[in-house]
C-alpha cells in the first residue's frame, strides 16, 4: 500500500556536501538503509528517532524512501512530469524550483503520515527548501493559522507551502493526516 508523500521544493541544484549531511542524517535515524542511487534512499526509519511516542500500537520501523530529483541528480524527467501541472510558484514561494526532494512513505497508517512529515521537516533542515502540500479543503481552515506557511492556494487544488516548522506544528494537530 503506498502512504503520504511530501515535496521539498528546492531554488537551486543541491551542492554535493549537502547530499552528503542527508545521508549521514538518515544513516543516523535508520534501522535499514539502502542508497539506490546518490540522493535516493530507500529507509526504514525509527518512529522513535523523530520524537514519534504514539505508534498506534505497531511496530515504530516505518518504510520510506528520500529521493533527491532534478538536472544533474535523480529522475530529470520525472521532475518534469511532476511540476508540469503545477501552477507558476514563483509568485507564491518567491522561485521556480530546479530540484526537489520527495519523502514517501510506504505504509498508509496514521504513524506514516506523522513519520512522513516529521522526516521532511528533519530533511529541510539539512537542505532547505519550502515543503508543498496538498490538502482537502476541510483541512485548509486548520492549517492557515499555522506558523511558517509560505503560501496557501485553492486553485486547481487546496495546498500549503511552508517551513519545516509548519510541518512540525502541523503533525501535533488532532487528527493530523496528509492528503496523498
Amino acid at each position: 500500500m503506498s502512504g503520504p508523500v511530501l515535496v521539498v521544493e528546492l531554488a537551486e541544484p543541491v551542492p554535493p556536501i549537502s547530499i552528503q549531511k542527508l545521508r549521514d542524517l538518515l544513516v543516523r535515524s535508520l534501522s535499514h538503509f539502502e542508497e539506490k542511487r546518490v540522493g535516493e534512499y530507500d529507509l526504514n526509519i525509527h518512529a522513535e528517532s523523530l520524537g514519534i511516542v504514539d505508534t498506534g500500537g505497531i511496530d515504530g520501523r516505518r518504510p520510506a524512501m528520500v529521493s533527491l530529483m532534478g538536472p544533474g541528480i535523480g529522475d530529470e524527467a520525472l521532475f518534469e512530469a511532476e511540476h508540469a501541472d503545477e501552477v507558476d510558484q514563483e509568485p507564491l514561494i518567491g522561485f521556480t524550483p530546479t530540484h526537489a526532494v520527495n519523502v514517501i512513505a510506504f505504509c498508509n497508517r496514521p504513524v506514516d503520515h506523522v513519520v512522513t512529515a516529521l522526516l521532511t521537516a528533519a530533511v529541510m533542515d539539512v537542505m532547505g527548501g519550502v515543503a508543498n502540500a496538498e490538502l482537502r479543503e476541510d483541512q485548509v481552515p486548520i492549517v492557515v493559522g499555522l506558523p511558517g506557511i509560505v503560501a496557501t492556494m485553492m486553485d486547481p487544488w487546496p495546498a500549503v507551502y511552508g517551513s519545516a516548522e509548519f510541518l512540525r506544528v502541523w503533525a501535533r494537530q488532532p487528527g493530523f493526516r496528509l492528503l496523498k
